[in-house]
C-alpha cells in the first residue's frame, strides 16, 4: 500500500493560518481516531465540531465523482473533507498553508494511500499536472491572502483554471453575503461584525459574494458553465442540499437558526421568513451558503 506524502518543499517554516493551541489538541485526538465520536459527544467547542464532525462530508458525499479521476483540494485544513475525496477519486493532491493542520490531516487520512499534501501558499506551490476536479471549500473568500494582486478573487480563479482539465469541474463552497441569517443578526462568519457583508464590508480583505456577483466573477474568469446548489443551514454543517431544480417549500426550513461558533442575535423568526421567501421564489437570493459546480 502506498503512503501519504507530506511535501514540505514549499513550506516557509511558519504556519500562516491557525485556530491556535486547540490545533495541538486536535493533533493528539487524531492520534487515536477511534475516540473521535465520543469526543464529539462530550466536547462542545466549535473548533472540535467544525474540524472533526463527519457532518462536514454531507456537502459532497452525494456527488458522483468519477472513480478513475484526480482532485486538487486547495485549503485542505485538518482534513474534514479530504477523506471523502480519497474514497471517491483515484488520486488526491491537497494544498494547505499550515504544517500543523497538514499533520492532523495525515493522521486522519494517511491510511488511504492516494494522498499527497503540499504545505505552502497556493501562489508559491509548483503544480505540474491538470486535475479532473479542483475544490475551494471555504477558500475563495480568503483569496487576497493567497494571491498578491489588485484583483485577487478573479486572479485566483484564473490561476485555478490553468490546473483544470478541459472537461474538469471547479467546486466552490462559500457563504452568501446576503444570507438570511445575516439579516436576522448573525455576525459575519469571517469578520465577526454584524451586518458587515450586507453593508459590503467596512474593512478586512475577506469577501463573500451574492449569487449574481459570484456568477459574474466565475464568468469573467472563464468559467462558462455554473450549477448552483444550496446547503442548509449552510455549507459547513449541512443537513440538506437543495438545487435550482429542487428548491425548499414553505415549512422545510424551520428550526435551522442554530449557532455553534458564537453567540448571535435572532431579530426575527427565520423559519417563518424562509416560508415567505420560498413562497415568493426568493430563496436562492437569501440562501445562507452556495455550493457551485463550474466548468470551462
Amino acid at each position: 500500500m502506498e503512503h501519504t506524502i507530506l511535501n514540505l518543499k514549499y513550506y516557509g517554516g511558519q504556519d500562516q493560518y491557525s485556530d491556535g493551541d486547540i490545533e495541538d489538541e486536535l493533533l493528539n485526538i487524531c492520534k487515536d481516531k477511534e475516540k473521535i465520536p465520543e469526543i464529539l459527544k462530550s466536547d462542545k467547542r466549535w473548533p472540535i465540531l467544525y474540524h472533526l464532525s463527519d457532518i462536514r462530508e454531507n456537502l459532497l458525499d452525494w456527488y458522483e465523482f468519477g472513480p478513475d479521476t484526480s482532485l486538487l483540494e486547495i485549503g485542505a485544513g485538518c482534513g474534514a473533507l479530504t477523506g471523502l475525496f480519497c474514497r471517491k477519486v483515484k488520486k488526491v493532491t491537497a494544498i494547505e498553508l499550515s504544517k500543523r493542520r497538514s499533520e492532523i490531516n495525515v493522521l486522519r487520512n494517511g491510511d488511504y494511500g492516494n494522498l499527497e499534501i503540499m504545505v505552502g501558499n497556493f501562489e508559491d506551490v509548483e503544480i505540474k499536472e491538470k486535475f479532473d476536479y479542483i475544490t475551494l471549500i471555504g477558500v475563495l473568500e480568503y483569496a487576497s491572502s493567497y494571491i498578491q494582486s489588485e484583483f485577487p478573487f478573479h486572479d485566483m480563479l484564473v490561476r485555478v483554471k490553468k490546473y483544470l482539465k478541459p472537461q474538469g469541474q471547479l467546486i466552490i463552497a462559500i457563504e452568501n453575503k446576503y444570507g438570511l441569517k445575516y439579516w436576522s443578526g448573525a455576525a459575519e462568519d469571517h469578520t465577526g461584525i454584524t451586518f458587515d457583508g450586507i453593508e459590503n464590508y467596512h474593512s478586512n480583505n475577506v469577501r463573500t459574494f451574492s449569487k449574481t456577483e459570484l456568477e459574474n466573477l466565475l464568468q469573467e474568469a472563464g468559467f462558462s458553465k455554473t450549477q448552483f446548489y444550496y446547503p442548509v443551514p449552510d455549507y459547513k454543517l449541512p443537513s440538506a442540499i437543495y438545487s435550482s431544480t429542487y428548491l425548499p417549500k414553505p415549512g422545510d426550513l424551520r428550526n435551522i437558526s442554530l449557532s455553534y461558533d458564537r453567540k448571535r442575535f435572532l431579530l426575527f423568526d427565520e423559519g417563518a421568513a424562509f416560508d415567505g421567501l420560498c413562497q415568493s421564489q426568493q430563496f436562492e437570493f437569501f440562501s445562507n451558503s452556495f455550493l457551485v459546480i463550474a466548468g470551462i
